[in-house]
């Protein structure tokens, strides 16, 4: 059993988990994930590692309630514990100093952003990092970015914090300006197919990390397969992370819609027996 030493809500459904891990906390590298089960007949679902305390023991995670079981992880306090916890899993991010690095993360896409713009600023590159959201109650880690970034940009779709606008805005703000050598990119699949097809224009080499369309975390279910430069591959096992300009993002869109009224229905039944208790 994995407890839980700490517990944020960085919005109403969005949570910081802070677990006793030891053995992952050690091991794992930017990039790497879990895999995470509550009770015996749980999902599986797998979560990025947000950052790691190796002298602590502990990982962190950051969780989206989006259906079932990441609700179900969220309503856990202090001192419970997660039934299994197997990590850390994935290829890690591949971490070199390179120049110019523009980091882009939507959402709570920026929990698995920070450990690699920690990575690239510690291997001696400039990193600019954008942080987008709909609005400012939606920006999360913050003030842990800017400590690993020479340069924060926030941009919000409805201008209630930083510039109003969106991620590409800020990329091309950037890019316009100043010769950027890479580029990361992760959050939402179409926040992530636009950010690439921008950095396409500029001739800037990019890194897309597709963790949100895992499920089962092994290769074994399949839900996971994306085209890449016209070769299918599993986020899983393949990444998470890929050439942004060679992935099928319109197929990722497509593949992660396909259970979305089955989700919708069963959390609605979740919540509905939770209230009938």
């Amino acid at each position: 059993m994995n407890r839980i030493v700490e517990k944020e809500f960085f919005s109403e459904n969005v949570v910081r988990l802070e677990i006793e891990a030891p053995r992952i906390a050690k091991a794992r590298r930017a990039g790497h994930f879990v895999i995470v089960k509550i009770g015996e007949t749980g999902e599986r679902i797998p979560l990025t590692i947000a950052s790691s305390n190796p002298e602590k023991g502990t990982i962190t995670l950051v969780i989206q309630r989006v259906g079932v079981s990441s609700r179900r992880i969220t309503e856990l306090e202090v001192g419970d514990e997660i039934t299994d916890l197997v990590g850390p899993l994935g290829e890690a991010t591949h971490i070199e100093k390179v120049g110019t690095v523009l980091a882009c993360g939507g959402g709570v896409g920026v929990a698995p952003l920070l450990p690699i713009v920690e990575a690239l600023k510690k291997a001696g590159n400039k990193v600019i990092t954008i942080l987008a959201a709909r609005t400012k109650d939606l920006i999360i880690l913050e003030d842990q970015i800017r400590q690993y970034s020479d340069e924060v940009i926030v941009m919000t779709d409805d201008g209630s914090y930083g510039k109003k606008g969106l991620v590409t805005d800020g990329m091309k703000e950037v890019m316009e300006r100043e010769k950027v050598d890479q580029s990361v990119i992760i959050g939402p699949a179409i926040m992530m197919k636009f950010a690439a097809l921008t950095t396409k224009e500029y001739n800037v080499p990019t890194v897309a990390s597709l963790n949100t369309i895992m499920v089962d975390g092994t290769g074994m279910c399949g839900a996971c397969r994306i085209t890449v430069g016209g070769k299918t591959k599993f986020v899983c096992v393949d990444g998470p992370e890929f050439d942004a300009h060679q992935v099928d993002f319109d197929e990722m869109l497509l593949r992660l819609n396909g259970y979305k009224e089955i989700e919708k229905g069963a959390e609605k039944e979740y919540l509905k027996s939770k209230d009938n208790k």
